[in-house]
């Protein structure tokens, strides 16, 4: 797995990087060869807060942890994606590295605020939409830890659809109506 820090107006020492590594080539074991973490180390409120996303293929893992510890940090965000994909055992192991349980005792960002606009864009992410089912678009939806997911449908020939989850409970689907 290939490992890519970041961190945000702050320096660490270099054990801070080994621990990390240590700790998230853990995970390893799930993953096939193609899986990259993105860590991202920050302080927030007098918190220190790391910001794991593992990518394997087309899905994605996130957690963020808070504490008062870096390495307390580093360990609940591996913990918590070990949690995401117990969670989800028998939906991933198709997906995952070939025999991972058994073991078990490219997003690109761009910041560009708008003044001229009444109603200003804080923030734009661009990524590729990749054909799913609305199985695994909630799967990836619920590994993200989002409230929605957009993806293009394979049950509709490859049309635009969102997946979100409804105040009172389930899901919601919204489908392109072009045709």
């Amino acid at each position: 797995m290939k490992i890519v820090f970041t961190d945000k107006k702050l320096r660490l020492p270099k054990k801070v990087y080994e621990y990390a590594e240590k700790k998230i080539g853990k995970l390893d074991r799930y993953f096939r060869n193609d899986a990259q973490a993105n860590v991202t180390f920050r302080t927030e409120r007098e918190k220190n807060v790391v910001e794991l996303t593992v990518r394997s293929g087309s899905l994605f893992f996130r957690a963020e942890e808070k504490t008062p510890e870096m390495f307390i940090s580093i360990d609940a965000a591996v913990s918590a994606i070990e949690r995401q994909i117990r969670r989800n055992k028998t939906r991933l192991e198709k997906r995952l590295r070939q025999n991972a349980f058994e073991e078990l005792p490219e997003t690109s960002f761009a910041e560009e605020p708008s003044e001229n606009s009444e109603f200003a864009v804080v923030r734009t992410k661009r990524f590729p939409i990749k054909p799913m089912t609305v199985d695994e678009a909630i799967l990836q939806m619920d590994l993200l830890g989002h409230s929605f997911f957009a993806f293009r449908n394979q049950d509709t020939d490859g049309a635009f659809s969102v997946v979100y989850i409804r105040d009172n409970g389930g899901y919601g689907l919204i489908e392109d109506d072009n045709e």
